[in-house]
Parts: C-alpha cells; sequence; structure tokens
C-alpha cells in the first residue's frame, strides 16, 4: 500500500478551504471545496478497503513527511501511521475532513483537562469570554443544562466586552439534531427562534447584542451522526474534546493546542459547515501558524513551572498570587466558576490555580471526599465515596493539567467523514487507518481508552499485538450504551467483547494472555466499577497512546457507530512529554488501574467475593438483546443514551 501521486500533490499544494474563503469571502466552504476537489462526485462507498496492507518503505515515508507541514523531525511511528492515514484521499481528498494541505501539521499543547464534563465547559466558557473576535463551536450535542449555561454564560460575557471595546464578535455553533428536514438538505439554518427555545436556550440577539450568531444543525441521515467535539477562538486556539454540551456523570477529556494545528481545525470547522458564512470570519486572513503561541508567551503561564519544569502551584492547596488574595478579600478559598455564578480568570494559569483552590480539602475532608464533591457536580448528585482513609501525597484528583513550555511538536488530524447509508461501507477513513497503523506498528505497548470498543476491524489487531510480544491495555466503561451495542452488526456490549478477545487465545497462548489486560472504569472515589445504567460513575474519554510517545485522542470511540458512520475528529500527537502526562493524568483521576481489571480468563470483572457489579449483564446478553438493542437506539435519537 504506498502513497498515491494523487495524494502526494494534493497535501504539497498550498491551496486549501480556508484559503479559498481568505481570497474570496463570497465563496461558501461548499463552494470553495467543490472548486478545489469536487466533492460531489465522489461516493464514500466506492472507496474499498485494500485487500493487502504492506509496510510502508523508506522511500515511502519519506515522501509521507513531505505531505506535511512538519518542523521537527517526526518518528518513524508517527510516520507510518500518518502515511497510512494519508491512503483514504486518493478515493475523496476530503475524507478526512481537513484540506489536504493543512492534515499534517505542528503545533503545542499548554494544557490537558481528564474530569468530570463540567470543567471543560469552564475551560471553553473561559475561552469565549475572552475571546477578541471569533468563536467556533462545533459538537455533537446540545441540551440546556448546566453544561451548556456555562457555554451561554461566557458567551454573554464576550458580547459585555466586545460591547466595551465598541466591536463585535462572531459566533458560528454547530450540532447535530436530527430532523426530517435533513434528507433533503443536512446543513440546516436554526433560527434564532429556535436556538432560544427551551432545549437550546441560546443567547438572544437582545441577551447578547454585540454577537453575530449563526447556528447549524447537521446531521447526514440515516446513521451520518455529526459526532465532532472541537472548538476554535480567533485562530489562535484549539480545543479538542471527547464531550457534549449537556449535563452527566461522565470523565471526560479535553486537550488545548496552539501555533499551525489551529489551522487545520478552523479548515475543518469550514469543510464541516459547508454553508454561506454570514458575516464572514474575521480571521480568514491571520493564520494561526503567523499569530505565535499564545499561552506560552504569557510570562503568568511560565511562572506555573520553577525551571526544571515542576509546577510551582501546589497539585492541592489555596495557592494564590498576592493580586488574587487582596480580591478574595476575607475568602478562605477562590469560588468555583459555575453556572449562573461565573468567576472568569483572566488567563489558563488562573484558572489551574483556582482549580487547584476548589480541589482542596475543606472542614477535615479527605482525598476521596474531595474527589466525589467534585465528580457529583455533573449530575448533583450526592454519591458517597467508597475509598475509605485518605490519598497518599502525589495521588490527589487534578482535573488540570499544564504542560511546560516545549517546541512545537508534530501533529495531524486523523478524522472521518459521516457516512450515513445502514452498512458498513464507510470504513476507508484516515481515522480509522490511523488506528489500525498504530496498533500494527507498535514494537511495546498500546493503552486505549475508549466508553465502548467493539470495532471489528480491531479486534484482530489487538489479538495480533499480544502475539507478537506487545502489551495491550484497554479501559472501557461497565454498561456504557449496552442497550445500543446489542442491536444486530453493532459488535455487541464490553462484557462480552472482552470474553470474546480472552476466549480468542488458546491455552497455547498463556504469555500472549498475560499481555492483554481489560479494565472496567473505576471512580477516583470509588473501589469498584459503577454500571453505567445508575449514571453515577461513567467515563467517555477517548484515547489511544502507542509505544509511549504516540498519542491519538479525540471524538472518535472505538465502537461501530464511531468506526463506520459518524463524523470524527481527532488528533494525534508525536510527543513522549506530552503523551506521559495524559498517560500520568488518566491514571491520577481515576482507580481503574488498580481496581477496575477484569479477569483474564472470561474477561468479567469480580469483587473480593466473586461477585460482578450491580446491574452487569455479563458474557450473554440473553435471547431478547435486540430488543435492548432498539430501546437504546431510541434513548441515542432522544440524547439520552451514550454517544
Amino acid at each position: 500500500m504506498s502513497l498515491h501521486e494523487k495524494v502526494e500533490g494534493l497535501c504539497r499544494n498550498p491551496h486549501s478551504v480556508s484559503q479559498a474563503l481568505a481570497e474570496d469571502p463570497s465563496l461558501s466552504p461548499g463552494e470553495a471545496a467543490k472548486k478545489l476537489y469536487h466533492p460531489d462526485n465522489i461516493s464514500i462507498s466506492e472507496g474499498h478497503v485494500p485487500s493487502k496492507r504492506n509496510p510502508a518503505t523508506e522511500d515511502e515515508l519519506e515522501r509521507a513527511l513531505q505531505c506535511g507541514r512538519f518542523t521537527t523531525q517526526p518518528s518513524e511511528l508517527f510516520l507510518r501511521v500518518f502515511h497510512d492515514s494519508l491512503m483514504p484521499l486518493e478515493h475523496d481528498p476530503l475524507m478526512g475532513c481537513c484540506s489536504p494541505s493543512l492534515v499534517g501539521s505542528t503545533g503545542t499543547c499548554p494544557l490537558t483537562i481528564i474530569s468530570g464534563l463540567p470543567d471543560i465547559c469552564r475551560h471553553m466558557s473561559n475561552l469565549i469570554a475572552r475571546a477578541d473576535k471569533e468563536v467556533l463551536l462545533a459538537t455533537n450535542y446540545w441540551m440546556d443544562s448546566d453544561a451548556s449555561r456555562l457555554i451561554t454564560d461566557g458567551l454573554k460575557e464576550l458580547s459585555r466586552r466586545a460591547g466595551e471595546r465598541g466591536v463585535r464578535a462572531v459566533v458560528k455553533i454547530m450540532y447535530d439534531r436530527g430532523n426530517v428536514k435533513q434528507v433533503l438538505d443536512n446543513h440546516q439554518t436554526v433560527s434564532e427562534e429556535e436556538y432560544t427555545g427551551k432545549n437550546i436556550r441560546l443567547p438572544s440577539t437582545k441577551e447578547a447584542p454585540n454577537l453575530d450568531m449563526q447556528v447549524l444543525n447537521y446531521h447526514r441521515p440515516m446513521l451520518g451522526t455529526f459526532h465532532s467535539k472541537f472548538m476554535v477562538v480567533d485562530r489562535k486556539i484549539g480545543i479538542v474534546s471527547s464531550n457534549n454540551i449537556q449535563d452527566n456523570s461522565n470523565m471526560e477529556m479535553m486537550c488545548h493546542v496552539e501555533g499551525p494545528i489551529v489551522d487545520s481545525l478552523y479548515d475543518t470547522f469550514l469543510i464541516s459547515w459547508h454553508n454561506e458564512l454570514d458575516p464572514p470570519l474575521p480571521s480568514r486572513n491571520s493564520p494561526a501558524a503567523q499569530g505565535g503561541l499564545p499561552t506560552f508567551e504569557q510570562a503568568s503561564f511560565q511562572g506555573l513551572f520553577d525551571p526544571n519544569g515542576n509546577l510551582n502551584v501546589p497539585e492541592y492547596g489555596n495557592s494564590r498570587s498576592l493580586q488574587e488574595v487582596a480580591e478574595a478579600g476575607k475568602r478562605t478559598e477562590l469560588p468555583l466558576h459555575a453556572p449562573g455564578d461565573p468567576h472568569y480568570d483572566v488567563d489558563i494559569a488562573g484558572e489551574v490555580t483556582r482549580m487547584q483552590s476548589v480541589m482542596s480539602p475543606r472542614d477535615g475532608e479527605t482525598g476521596p471526599a474531595v474527589a466525589a464533591r467534585h465528580l457529583n457536580r455533573g449530575r448533583h448528585l450526592d454519591l458517597k465515596p467508597t475509598i475509605e482513609g485518605n490519598y497518599a501525597p502525589g495521588e490527589e484528583m487534578t482535573p488540570y493539567i499544564p504542560h511546560r513550555v516545549h517546541d512545537l511538536v508534530p501533529m495531524a488530524l486523523v478524522n472521518r467523514k459521516p457516512y450515513g447509508a445502514t452498512n458498513h461501507n464507510g470504513v476507508f477513513m484516515p481515522q480509522n487507518e490511523a488506528w489500525l497503523s498504530a496498533v500494527r506498528n507498535a514494537t511495546t505497548s498500546v493503552f486505549i481508552q475508549t466508553p465502548d470498543l467493539n470495532a471489528a476491524p480491531l479486534l484482530p489487531e489487538l489479538l495480533a499485538a499480544v502475539r507478537r510480544g506487545v502489551d495491550v491495555t484497554y479501559y472501557v466503561c461497565l454498561g456504557y450504551n449496552d442497550a445500543g451495542e446489542l442491536l444486530p452488526f453493532q459488535g455487541g456490549h464490553n462484557e462480552g467483547v472482552a470474553n470474546k478477545l480472552y476466549t480468542s487465545l488458546t491455552a497455547e497462548e498463556s504469555a500472549a494472555r498475560s499481555r492483554l489486560h481489560i479494565h472496567y472504569y473505576t471512580a477516583k472515589d470509588q473501589v469498584a466499577p459503577i454500571h453505567d445504567s445508575f449514571k453515577q460513575r461513567s467515563c467517555h474519554v477517548k484515547l489511544m497512546i502507542v509505544d509511549s510517545h504516540l498519542g491519538i485522542m479525540g471524538n472518535g470511540n472505538q465502537d461501530t457507530q464511531s468506526w463506520y458512520h459518524s463524523q470524527e475528529v481527532n488528533i494525534m500527537i508525536d510527543s513522549a512529554e506530552i503523551v506521559t502526562k495524559w498517560r500520568e493524568g488518566i491514571e491520577r483521576n481515576q482507580n481503574t488501574a488498580k481496581l477496575g481489571r477484569s479477569s483474564n480468563e472470561d474477561g468479567i470483572w469480580r469483587d473480593a467475593q466473586g461477585n460482578q457489579a450491580k446491574g452487569a449483564i455479563g458474557v450473554d446478553a440473553g435471547k431478547f438483546s435486540w430488543a435492548k438493542g432498539v430501546v437504546g437506539a431510541v434513548q441515542r435519537v432522544r440524547g439520552a443514551g451514550g454517544f
């Protein structure tokens, strides 16, 4: 399998949808894409999966290198995965929802968040409030909620600040709430009357008079869900995350990026938007590649770290600047930035300090009690911690993980287009090829966290990896959307898949069995997994780490829907420093590694007495699993199920 000259030409050609709109703002992104790449004449289902994938040669890796805008030399693993992710572009240049010239890039990661959903929305709302002129926000599901109120409060604050500056800010918001009109037009403009209604409750013109806001509802019937979750602010800051905008009990993950990779996310937003931009985007002539690295240039952020790169701000505790102490007056801790009671910070350093204050023990609280208090916020729960005693120093929950100042590192977008048909032909996509290539080319370790893992193409690759000596560890959520996954052709529920993997290894393959580690998400304050049906402690993180230096995170689950149908946006990073921090944050902010491990005989979690978790289905879903699947499908459409 080798890169076609057509793909090389597309990647090396400087043209992009973004550039076309900069040159002619009257074009819609859809018109620009058609002019450059003729996407209307392409059928996704005709892009067949190669019958054989041969490893790229040294010459082919060099050609792949020239297809990206890398300022530092990527690792061989990154280049192999990048090479393979480009292959589907031969059939359709926009299979990755990004202009080919912008797919491979560089960037920095100042901040990662691994926590409950509200903490990501807190950061998003701060970025929105601090925006200068432009916010582009894409999410799968938007529901009026505490999470959405954090965002809408931020939009109102942006309007207020823009008014003080005597300017207007442009806001574009895109989500997926499928309706029958999308059979004829996938991209439905949402009226102000609708987006200010009870289900969405975005600000009205009266509430945010200094915003020019457009809202779009995008879905490709039947199954082509717009599952993307990302944001671009002022074409300088990018956010890629796992969360929707709704209240739930999920642990989530977000990566804040800056540098040239933001231009790639900006381009992806334009291609996804498709329709006319009214008004045009103010940043169309201000590429991120020329905009510096805003966070790393701030003295306050640099001051978070000592000369050795260690945090000066304690990992918990009320560490504040003198100015913050003066402003706080007699308060003993910084208040939470909350919906309806916003407390905006001037920069990321302020956000980190506030979060560490919020996570400090109060009135004799233990560490597990602090974690429980914080994780309960997503659904206003009162679930008590089951972890006894206290955490050892350094084990406290730390939702915000700042990364010390670092050079630009190789990055790439490995996305996929939506595919609506009710078959599995829409599988040859950059996202899927990247995941498969990463596992195939792993030499030491593969780590995955995902709500569900049941994608048929992935399972044999995981088995092949452990058989050739690679350690494979994956974390899934017990019972996550079991009903939906039990529909025919959806791949099955997590316990059934775990059982299938372990029982596929013969008695003679004990070494391979010892290298396969399957765990069920166990929250930071709990001693055991809690079944998702209770909606108390679930996990929605989407992450793959290979050989401790290549990371892929974003929107895509390792399930049938994400592999075959939904539009997904994922970022691939080549940096041992960043990826190590990701893995440390994953382990520190949950107990999955210690307390969630399944049996390596049948893939089932049991407690010390041999009991399965309450609500668990076990290996056999029963005769009427298809009926449960129908219920799950209905819940998904209503937004009540996992997605």
